[in-house]
């Protein structure tokens, strides 16, 4: 008996050496605390969780050593590593996250087996380093691929081939030229859905991109061309980049995009194109051709798009006769039309019904007609700034069936008085930069909701304002009357009113009774006018308990601003 238990006492195990951090953790000495030792951290890093190391922006020159073996995460991001010791990554089999971006990396600093052990790798962030060639090999279980921001000219056939896995490629700002792309690129990679190649040297785009693409990115190339069948098996695309390219109607055919059955968002814009490209999808939401020489719109062109919702031809070269009348008619879910920087000399016509905003700004149009907006009875935003209206041509009844009109925008024309039965629903309202010499209550009555009224740049002065402008703008909070003729403030301002501009006028005094009309004021700019010292009677501001600026600055004189003591906070008195 006494043998037998000997013999079993020798077969227990005894305290072994510690092996290691993780072989303390799993086996305890006898008669000790259950609970593991602190584990091991690189020096200045941080590890958070058991599996995440962070050495984020600590200026490291070399790879960190003493990185636990149980690391997922490792972030190296923002230090000055020149390369990977192909030793110390070995051993972190475990990895799923390495993130290396904004480094020192070289290609020669990066062995081609860097990557080999990393079977689990899922996330790898090289962005912003000095890479050459991408690297030859990485692991099969990759999700996303970073490589953005380096001098790479060239990628290997297993750098994101075979990679079921994959679903986002980033190579955007590097040197790549079609060259540099092998036809097998992603051959069996067939889950990417993100491909980035923005901000490189490719001259047309690359005919071997993978089918299951849903984005794709290739701004700000030398792309002059898309052969025939490079997008023919892209079927799940719904957004392609192709805008700062040099792009001309010769290098687009009617196939191009007839296979892009998803497509939502196309961006052409900052090319050559001298007409819109035809073979649209019907699928297409955003259409953008802006900054090309579109001289005239096909209207058989964009007949069968009638779910765009946005068309973008600003700084075109649209002239009189380069949008026919009903050209445009077949949108009918176009909700806003973006004409800025043509030559238009007036409105569109028979726009779509359900266009929602219309920016027409430095155009030429000299004219608005009782009929010119007749179409477009739901437009909430119209802009019409910087063309050439004048009072006489801009008709009595031109925004009348405008009902809905929220925003209008008549800045920077020839207008020498307020336009006529301006829409009551409008709560924004800009005229500065006209002519505008006189305001009468007539063109402002019935609007009860504005909140802003831009009236700078003009000749306004207080004498040309007539009695009871102001009285039915119940709902005004910003108005500016900055940069015109008023020697004064000007009275019986709106009460509600809580922003005033009257910068750049010739105003020399402020009276006790300026703002009596005004209880809700927050700021008051009066810089570069003519006040001196003792300009602002000591009790102009009494009773505006939610002044919160007053700037003076810009006069001859530093101003002194005396405010109520139950103010809530001192407003800003600025010398000039």
């Amino acid at each position: 008996m006494r043998l037998s238990l000997l013999l079993l006492l020798l077969l227990l195990p005894g305290p072994q050496p510690a092996l290691g951090m993780e072989d303390d953790a799993s086996f305890p000495h006898l008669g000790e605390s259950s609970q593991p030792p602190p584990r091991a951290c690189p020096p200045r890093c941080s590890c958070p969780r058991p599996d995440t190391v962070d050495c984020d922006g600590l200026d490291l020159r070399v790879f960190p050593d003493n990185i636990t073996r149980a690391a997922q995460h490792l972030s190296l991001q923002n230090n000055q590593l020149q390369e990977l010791p192909y030793n110390e990554l070995s051993r972190l089999s475990g990895l799923r996250t390495l993130n290396l971006h904004n480094n020192l990396i070289s290609s020669e600093g990066l062995p081609d087996e860097a990557f080999e052990s990393l079977t689990q790798l899922q996330h790898i962030y090289v962005a912003h380093n000095k890479l050459s060639v991408a690297p030859q090999f990485l692991p099969r279980s990759l999700r996303v691929a970073d490589l953005a921001a380096n001098e790479v000219t060239e990628i290997f056939p297993l750098t994101f081939g075979e990679k079921p896995a994959l679903r986002s490629v980033y190579l955007h700002n590097n040197q790549l030229s079609n060259a540099g792309l092998p036809p097998d690129a992603f051959r069996g990679s067939e889950a990417v859905a993100t491909l980035s190649l923005s901000s490189n040297q490719l001259s047309y785009v690359p005919p071997s991109l993978p089918p299951s693409l849903e984005r794709l990115h290739l701004q700000n190339n030398l792309i002059s061309k898309v052969p025939r069948g490079a997008l023919s098996r892209q079927t799940h695309l719904r957004e392609l980049y192709l805008q700062h390219n040099q792009l001309t109607d010769s290098g687009l055919d009617a196939t191009t995009f007839s296979k892009l059955h998803r497509l939502e968002y196309l961006d052409l814009s900052h090319n050559q194109l001298a007409a819109v490209p035809a073979g649209l999808p019907r699928t297409l939401a955003v259409l953008h051709l802006g900054r090309n020489r579109i001289r005239w719109v096909e209207a058989a062109r964009l007949g069968g798009l009638r779910g765009l919702r946005y068309l973008l031809l600003q700084h075109n070269q649209l002239g009189a006769t380069g949008l026919p009348a009903g050209a445009l008619r077949p949108l009918r879910g176009l909700h806003t039309l973006h004409l800025y920087g043509n030559r238009l000399d007036r409105v569109p016509q028979a726009l779509p019904r359900r266009l929602r905003a219309l920016v027409l700004p430095h155009n030429r149009v000299a004219a608005l007609g009782a009929r010119d907006l007749t179409s477009t009875p739901r437009l909430a935003e119209l802009n019409l700034a910087y063309n050439c209206l004048a009072s006489a041509r801009v008709h009595l009844r031109a925004f009348r069936r405008l009902r809905a009109l929220r925003s209008l925008d008549l800045a920077g024309n020839q207008l020498t008085q307020l336009p006529s039965g301006l829409p009551a629903g409008l709560h924004t309202l800009r005229l500065q930069r006209n002519q505008l010499r006189t305001l009468e209550p007539e063109p402002l009555a019935g609007l009860h909701q504005l909140q802003e009224l831009s009236l700078a740049h003009n000749r306004l002065r207080v004498g040309g304002i007539g009695p009871g402008t102001w009285h039915e703008l119940q709902a005004l909070q910003v108005l500016d009357l900055s940069h015109n003729e008023l020697s004064f403030v000007p009275p019986d301002l709106p009460e509600a009113l809580e922003e005033l501009h009257l910068q750049g006028n010739r105003i020399g005094h402020v009276g006790p009774e300026a703002f009596l009309s005004t209880p809700r004021l927050r700021a008051l700019f009066l810089r570069a006018n003519r006040l001196h010292m003792t300009s602002i009677a000591p009790e102009a501001f009494l009773g505006l308990l939610h002044l919160r600026v007053v700037d003076t600055t810009g006069n001859p004189e530093p101003v002194l601003v005396r405010l109520p003591p139950t103010a809530p906070r001192q407003p800003r008195a600025a010398g000039p």
